[in-house]
């Protein structure tokens, strides 16, 4: 039978992480950012230059 207790190792789960938490991360955000950029400049492209 396998124990499912709760030992004394594991972090205490105080605070739920959301949506928010996974924003905050800097590499995230910076992939985010880039691909935010590719689009605009191939949207920019398509409506100025073509």
């Amino acid at each position: 039978m396998l124990d499912t207790t709760q030992s004394d190792a594991a972090p205490p789960q105080d605070e739920p992480r959301g949506c928010l938490f996974a924003l905050s991360q800097p590499p995230l955000m910076i992939f985010l950012a880039v691909i935010g950029c590719l689009l605009l400049s191939a949207a920019l492209h398509d409506l100025l230059w073509l």
